[in-house]
């Protein structure tokens, strides 16, 4: 009667440890899933910006999500965590996926891209001047003040389809001419 009541509870005691590794665990696929989805996320982004799908302000929206999912994925990766914790990141992903494509089906306005692509290109430099340390500290966020305002005043000025000036268009290129000449010291 001891044996069975002493088996009976390893046997309880084994389907307990089952049931809970089989609910907590790492989920390998899910987090290949999820990788290769924010791969698929960030060639969109990318895309979209470089045919005019996407505007430059929409696009760094969409990888600032991004990269609020890309954390979240971080600290979810190699720990043992419920299969619902992966659904929710997966309909993060699944969510920001859907919004890019409505996003890009929208019909855009093609009048300066020069501009926006430039704005785009100089945030580029800027980022790389920093990470790789050629970019001094202060200049760093001179530049980066200064091409936010610039950025700031391009969307207000072409907010809702409105096209810029041609004077609005010329100030902006000045600008980011002046900007873009700065930089090039630190090249």
């Amino acid at each position: 009667m001891k044996n069975s009541a002493l088996l009976t509870g390893l046997v309880v005691l084994g389907l307990a440890l089952f049931s809970g590794c089989a609910t907590m665990q790492t989920w390998p696929d899910q987090e290949r899933s999820a990788e290769n989805k924010m791969v698929v996320i960030q060639e969109k982004i990318g895309d979209g910006l470089k045919t005019g799908s996407l505007s430059p302000d929409q696009s760094q929206m969409f990888l600032t999500t991004l990269k609020g999912i890309q954390t979240d994925y971080a600290a979810l990766r190699d720990k043992k965590v419920s299969r619902e914790e992966w659904d929710k990141l997966h309909g993060r992903l699944d969510a920001l996926g859907g919004e890019i494509n409505r996003a890009q089906t929208r019909p855009t306005r093609i009048e300066e891209p020069r501009n926006g692509d430039r704005i785009v290109a100089l945030q580029r430099r800027i980022d790389e001047g920093r990470s790789s340390g050629r970019l001094p500290l202060t200049e760093g966020r001179e530049f980066q003040v200064r091409l936010d305002s610039i950025r700031s005043d391009y969307l207000r000025m072409t907010e809702g389809g409105r096209s810029a000036t041609y004077e609005e268009g010329a100030d902006i290129s000045r600008r980011l001419d002046s900007l873009e000449t700065d930089q090039n010291r630190f090249r």
